[in-house]
């Protein structure tokens, strides 16, 4: 029977905040009889997804601010963390506590759907109703998909014009000013641990994980958790996450009325790091700790009222907040297949090096991954910790790892490099870094990132590449930013701060610096060590682009029954770059067991002037692509249209270049 006032579990998810909820206004607007406001602690993170202590720390200081924010409206509630799988334990909540209403906002996330489904099947099993609003995004992915013709939306003017046939932007809403009283908190039902295995995040703890030791928490007042109880390392970033902290930042933005209006994201400087040059508000609209809305809102009535020249879409900041759409509305419509190349009906197929390996039962990549070089799986791992011999290169990936944030022309250059651009490495393989070390990672933005960079969709221009010696010096030619996150370089002299290997061991020895090796050492002899460039990037440049002239002459994308089955090396020569030996996938796994492929040598001096190659630079802000790498269509007369830039950590904050 259902009670005569409602009770409500209001299941916070990706909006941790107060301020401009609209699913917390439709619990509110219930008038119920009590509100639990909780969060379940979906080991769907904790243990399959690639998350380190950064973003961790992000999540655990945006729900502990919001847990005292909601203590000041009311004393007696909090913010309850459950210590167990929402698919588990909101049916026995429902019971237990006796609820009429389960309220939360909208997550187009593909294992995010599936969640709610299930959840979603249940509350309808046990008499509960369901209410779910849309506040993630300006525009609800499925309405914009649904605007869009039923397609994914795979550029800005898709968004656009989809968004002209759906209501505007809704304008905030007010900020609660009281909370209802949680009702009895007993948990008479048994706690349901979940399996810790596979535990992808293995790798970033040092002792055990001990967070669903107890439902409640070790305490019992359903506290926040710990990195001490994940047993995660220590986080290493300076950016905290919290609405009190957003908003704050919000108000700086908006009060630099210059700055707000003018913001032009390609002519933002990758290069300044104290502070960046971009708004960093990134990582809280992840959490939700910001709301879209309230930005999209405070960013036009300055635009309304700012008498001087602006910057316009694609490039302004209301740009970057529809590029962030565009991706939601693609995996709104491609759901799991937006985050890998198999199965995937707009991402072109390249032979890359280090390709995913796939589970045939379902499709889905595994995590895991074919090694068909030694080399590229070297390299791999010499890009990802920052020991490549490119100083702009590493610099770059030792800032993600510390900071768990880096420039968006800053992830175009380590994006281009590790694929199209240098090492022909598989997308997904840079994709899982990103998803382990940003703090502002969204499944959507950066798979579709990732695939714009690598020209595999989004974005068609391979044979436009990003120099790691001639980039960084529009912006930096001093070296500021390479001294200060490759620390043994910066004694270094300006000349040779973006290719040390060119200095005389007499300047090497000066600089206190050896250039040697492979990255495995780092001192000799009492002097620090640098290592030599992992290959000659010239060469690499030329290798990977008549690579990708290839594959997109053969003309592939994830869904083609070649990809699935493997037959696609059928069309390519053995000699290709990549794993192409063979007619099957399994020629080709048995060439990765025996290594029958070899590649040919290098020399160990890198030689050339690795500076003189093309940069993307600007163009990196113009595609537009509907499938794969091909252009949309233009009618007839009409110019060329100019496309639109990826949207990375999509703005970051403060103004100055350094």
């Amino acid at each position: 029977m259902v009670p005569a006032k409602p009770r409500v579990l209001y299941w916070f998810r990706t909006d941790l905040r107060l301020h401009d909820s609209p699913a917390l206004k439709a619990a509110l607007d219930l008038k119920p009889e009590c509100l639990y406001p909780i969060w379940c602690w979906d080991p769907h993170y904790v243990y399959r997804a690639r998350v380190g202590p950064n973003r961790w720390q992000y999540l655990l200081d945006c729900q502990s601010d919001l847990s005292a924010s909601i203590t000041k409206l009311n004393p007696k509630s909090k913010l309850f963390v459950l210590r167990e799988a929402p698919q588990t334990v909101l049916a026995k909540l429902f019971k237990a506590w006796k609820i009429s209403h389960l309220v939360f906002e909208k997550d187009t996330d593909a294992y995010a759907r599936q969640r709610d489904e299930d959840v979603i099947k249940q509350a309808e099993e046990a008499g509960v109703e369901v209410i779910v609003k849309m506040g993630r995004t300006l525009y609800d992915p499925d309405e914009l998909v649904k605007a869009n013709g039923g397609k994914p939306t795979m550029s800005i003017t898709q968004v656009q014009h989809a968004a002209e046939k759906l209501d505007e932007v809704a304008k905030p809403v007010p900020t609660p000013e009281s909370l209802p009283d949680p009702g009895n908190v007993s948990l008479d039902f048994e706690h349901t641990p979940p399996s810790p295995k596979p535990d992808f995040n293995d790798i970033q703890r040092n002792d055990k994980e001990s967070s669903y030791t107890h439902l409640a928490g070790p305490e019992g007042d359903f506290g926040v958790p710990t990195l001490s109880e994940l047993g995660l390392k220590p986080a290493t970033t300076q950016h905290r996450g919290g609405e009190t902290l957003a908003l704050r930042a919000l108000d700086e933005i908006i009060s630099n009325k210059t700055y707000t209006a003018t913001f032009a994201k390609p002519a933002t400087a990758p290069t300044a790091f104290d502070p960046q040059s971009t708004t960093l508000l990134s990582p809280h609209h992840h959490f939700g700790s910001l709301s879209v809305r309230l930005f999209y809102w405070r960013v036009m009535d300055v635009l309304k009222e700012y008498k001087g020249k602006q910057s316009t879409i694609p490039t302004n900041l209301i740009g970057q907040l529809l590029f962030r759409d565009m991706y939601f509305g693609a995996q709104a419509a491609l759901g799991y297949s937006l985050a890998q190349t198999h199965g995937n009906s707009h991402c072109r197929f390249i032979p890359w090096h280090l390709p995913s390996k796939v589970d045939p039962s379902n499709g889905l990549v595994t995590g895991d991954h074919h090694i068909d070089s030694p080399e590229a799986e070297t390299w791999f791992d010499r890009w990802k910790w920052g020991k490549t011999g490119f100083p702009w290169i590493d610099a770059l990936m030792r800032q993600l790892r510390q900071e768990g944030w880096i420039h968006h022309l800053g992830r175009h250059a380590v994006a281009c490099f590790l694929t199209r651009g240098g090492c022909y490495i598989d997308w997904e393989r840079g994709a899982e870094v990103f998803e382990e070390w940003l703090i502002d990672h969204e499944v959507s933005c950066n798979s579709g990132n990732w695939q714009w960079l690598s020209c595999t969709a989004f974005y068609s221009q391979f044979y436009r590449c990003y120099s790691p010696i001639a980039f960084p010096k529009k912006t930096d030619a001093k070296g500021d930013f390479v001294r200060h996150f490759c620390p043994e370089l910066k004694d270094y002299p300006e000349k040779f701060i973006y290719e040390p290997w060119k200095a005389p061991i007499a300047d090497q020895k000066k600089a206190g610096c050896l250039i040697k090796g492979d990255g495995q050492e780092t001192e000799d002899g009492g002097m620090k060590v640098y290592p030599k460039p992992m290959f000659d990037f010239n060469a690499r440049r030329s290798i990977c682009l008549d690579a990708m002239k290839s594959a997109y002459h053969t003309n592939l994308y994830g869904d083609n029954p070649k990809v699935k089955d493997g037959t696609w090396r059928e069309l390519f020569p053995d000699s290709a770059e990549g794993p192409t030996e063979g007619k099957s996938a399994k020629d080709a796994i048995n060439g990765e067991e025996t290594g029958k492929k070899t590649r040919p040598k290098r020399g160990e001096e890198a030689s050339g002037d690795m500076g003189v190659d093309q940069d993307e630079g600007e163009a990196a802000e113009v595609g537009g692509e509907t499938k794969g790498g091909d252009q949309e269509e233009k009618s007839p007369g009409k110019r060329k249209r100019k496309g639109q830039g990826t949207l990375d950590a999509h703005f970051g904050g403060k103004r100055t270049k350094r």
